[in-house]
Order: C-alpha cells, then structure tokens, then sequence
C-alpha cells in the first residue's frame, strides 16, 4: 500500500518538472549547447519511464496483484531498465561535458558541439534499447495463490550472468562520472578563471549529480548484486532471502526518485533553463519586469562564462 501512494506522488512530481524541462529545452533547440542535449535526452529518458509508475502503483494498491497482462509487464520493465541506463549514461556525458568546459575550455570547443552531442545520444539510445530488448521477448507474469504476479518489475530472478550484466551496465558510468567531476573539483581548487559565484554553482550541480547517484542508483545496484549472491547460495534461509527481495523492492523504489530529482539538475546546470523558468514564474509577480532583469542577469553570466556555460 505505501508503495503505492510513494509511486503516485513520484509520478506527479517527475512528470511535472520533466514535462516543463522538455518544453523549455524544446524551444532553446536553435541555441543550444552540449550539456543542454544530454539533458534533453535525459527528460525524454524520464517520460518515458514515469508513465509506467501508474501501472506500478496499482499493482501494490491491488496488494500485489498485476490486472494489465503480459505485454504491459514486459514493457513496464524495458522502460524501467532504458529509463535507469539512459538516465545513468547521458549524467555521465553531462559530467564529460563539465570536464571539458571547465578544465579544457579551448581545446574542447571543437568537440563540444550540439550536433555530436546528439550523435552520441542517439547512439547510447541504440545501446541501452539493444541491450534490453531480451526483455520483451520473455514470459514475465506468473499466477501464484490465485494472484497474477509481473516478474519484470523487480527482476526477483537470480543468475550468475544477471551479476556480470548489472557490473557491465553501472560501472563504466558511475566510475566516469565520478572521475570527471573529481578532476573538476580538483581544477576548481587549484585555481580557475570561473568566478567565486560560478565555481560555488559548479560544485553544487556536482554535489547533485553525485547525490543523485548516490541515493536512486547506488544502493540498487549493491543491493541487487547482493540479492543475486544471496539466492544463488544454497544454505541461505528463506527468512534471509525474504530480506533480500525487500531490500530489492525499496531500492528500486528509490531509483524512481531520480525522475524527479533531475529537474534539479536541469536548473544548476543548465543557464537558460534557469533563466526560463525564473521568467515562467516571476511574470505575474513582477509584470514583466522581473522577465527582463533575468535576460539582463543571464546576458551578463553568458559574457563571463561562454565557456564554461555553468
């Protein structure tokens, strides 16, 4: 039943901040720079997965039972694993994209172009759909006590190659996000042109990231890789692996939240979405006026930091 409720409120939440980032970034198309692509992805990333949560929420109102059939079982986990992979990998290219800005800032304007960046986007949106599209193809719902059970919404099936597969698919993202902003940090505290308001925004969009990490992604993958180890053991009890499968099901509750906590990272990393948004809700407030001393502010930031776009 919490589960529930928990799934609704995240859903409301994530398609709000994410429906509102979408639009904003939709109409910056013509002038957009590298990290605001990755994060246009990154909102698709989040929509597409959100709109599942329903399904979700419904399911543990229902005390556990899935009324939807089989396809929509398969398709809740696909969007649910695309979702947690595309998120995973376009915060790590939002993370390469900081590193270049901040601490290649020349050589890398070369590189740091809308139109890569979106090459690369695509070509990850072909990596993560390829990489889960076995999951649409196997049986996932299952009748116990009279209930129809969905498989695919907590993968509580164990295999040796379901662990190398979780390895393959967090590591090389979290371990490159953490490096890029580890060198970002460490060329903020030797010394940089940003200014002292600009390096503070810089390390907190870092933080965020990090934090995001952290809370949505860390504590699934640890889990889940202990609940792999811990049901392939033959003396484990079956109070033990109870333990496990909750554990499984919180944490992958928590990865949700990032739908909803990327719109933060939309707003400290991304100038032009911050300066949409303060026009969006100060309008009525200000009568305009308020509109115009943000394009005036983000014109001003835009002329000092061209290159580090923070």
């Amino acid at each position: 039943m919490i589960f529930g409720f928990y799934y609704i409120i995240v859903f409301l939440l994530a398609l709000n901040g994410n429906s509102l980032a979408l639009w904003i970034f939709a109409r910056q198309r013509g002038n957009s720079s590298p990290a605001n692509v990755f994060l246009l992805h990154l909102a698709v990333a989040d929509l597409f997965y959100i709109f599942v949560l329903p399904l979700r929420a419904t399911y543990h109102l229902t005390g556990g039972h899935w009324p939807f059939g089989e396809i929509p079982c398969r398709l809740a986990g696909f969007f649910f694993y695309v979702n947690m992979y595309a998120s995973l990998y376009f915060l790590a290219c939002v993370a390469g994209d900081r590193y270049l800005a901040v601490v290649h800032a020349v050589r890398s304007l070369k590189v740091r172009r809308p139109r890569y960046a979106h090459i690369a986007s695509f070509a990850l949106w072909a990596l993560v759909i390829v990489s889960m599209a076995p999951l649409l193809v196997t049986k996932q719902t299952a009748e116990v006590n009279g209930s129809t059970i969905c498989l695919q919404l907590y993968r509580e099936k164990a295999s040796r190659h379901a662990l190398v597969s979780l390895a393959v698919a967090f590591t090389p993202p979290f371990f490159a996000t953490l490096s890029c902003y580890l060198l970002i940090v460490n060329s903020l505290r030797k010394g940089s042109r940003l200014e002292p308001a600009l390096k503070l925004r810089a390390l907190r969009t870092i933080g965020l990231v990090m934090l995001i990490y952290i809370v949505c992604f860390l504590p699934y993958h640890l889990s889940r890789a202990t609940f792999i180890l811990g049901y392939v053991h033959p003396d484990l009890s079956c109070h033990i692996k109870r333990g496990l499968a909750l554990a499984n099901r919180l944490t992958s509750s928590l990865t949700c939240l990032n739908g909803a906590l990327d719109p933060l990272v939309y707003l400290f990393a991304a100038e032009k979405f911050r300066g949409s948004v303060r026009r969006i809700f100060c309008r009525d407030q200000s009568g305009g006026s308020g509109a115009t001393s943000g394009d005036l502010k983000g014109t001003h930031e835009s002329s000092l930091t061209a290159k580090s776009e923070f």
